[in-house]
């Protein structure tokens, strides 16, 4: 057998041993990963299953048995109790109105401390990322005082600029790093061909930048949709309530039982699933945008 011919079984050998090595971390890996997603879907698994039991189907089989028979008593009892419809409405009104009109301001502002170089932009940007740092129970008093002097206590409109005002916040810190590494010779070429600044924003840079707005507005219309405390605090009123308000305070009642609050969990989870599913595409691409150059 020659040299060459060792070399190469030599190499193979190798070859074969790193990929035994790697194979064995990539199913250390999967078993990790299937831990990890039986431990996300167990928490459904009970919502869906506890949501079309009876009280009585719950008390003989258990939470974690199937139904014997699909029972929408819950359901019905949790959609007629809280009048379901509106608080969905009330929640997609405001957590839409707070996605644009946050994602409209982080622009402008980004627009403004990234591109056009305002002085203090490293102490402007500085003051955003302190914002948000700022915990919500710090701002409620301050907050709950204002809106009852103007008389918009009670009212969306008061949870829409509250939520405005701190998506923006961490738009505008995120898209102004953005803003700040943006081409210049696409800026430079756009005014030497007699653009103006407001045409530079939205024929240039807006359709640019649009993969990661569309990203913004996604999750700022999640994370406003979530929200618990401000709604609950500045939202007193039955009609005005969103959501998550309508189901924490259906908890303490009395006569809800297991079966109608994984129903009201259930019916709460379905809209934003509803619109993760339209916009998951555009969530796709506005991630994976960045990293392809």
């Amino acid at each position: 057998m020659s040299a060459t011919t060792l070399i190469v079984t030599g190499k193979a050998a190798k070859a074969r041993g790193g990929m035994t090595k790697k194979r064995g971390i990539d199913w250390l890996m999967l078993a990790l990963v299937v831990i990890g997603a039986v431990l996300v879907i167990a928490p459904f698994y009970l919502v869906i299953v506890n949501s079309f039991k009876s009280p009585t189907d719950y008390a003989t089989s258990g939470p974690l048995a199937l139904p014997h028979e699909l029972d929408f008593t819950g359901i019905v009892k949790f959609w007629e109790r809280v009048n379901f419809p509106q608080k969905v409405w009330n929640s997609i009104l405001i957590s839409g109105a707070v996605a644009v009109l946050a994602v409209g301001i982080s622009m402008l502002n980004a627009f403004a401390i990234g591109i056009g170089r305002v002085r203090g932009r490293t102490w402007i940007v500085l003051l955003f990322l302190l914002a948000n740092l700022l915990p919500q129970e710090a701002l409620l008093y301050p907050l709950y005082y204002m809106f009852k002097s103007v008389g918009l206590y009670d009212n969306v409109l008061s949870v829409i600029i509250i939520f405005t005002v701190i998506q923006a916040a961490f738009g505008t810190y995120l898209l102004s790093s953005v803003y700040g590494t943006f081409p210049k010779e696409v800026l430079e070429a756009a005014s030497l061909d007699g653009a103006s600044r407001w045409q530079i924003l939205w024929r240039v840079v807006f359709p640019i930048s649009r993969p990661t707005l569309s990203v913004l507005l996604i999750f700022f219309f999640i994370w406003t949709w979530n929200e618990f405390l401000i709604p609950l605090t500045f939202l007193a009123s039955n009609d005005n309530q969103t959501v998550p308000v309508a189901i924490s305070v259906l908890q303490g009642d009395r006569l809800m039982d297991v079966t109608t609050t994984s129903a009201s969990a259930l019916l709460g989870i379905i809209p934003t699933l509803i619109f993760f599913l339209i916009f998951q595409r555009t969530l796709t691409r506005g991630i994976t945008a960045g990293a392809v150059k």
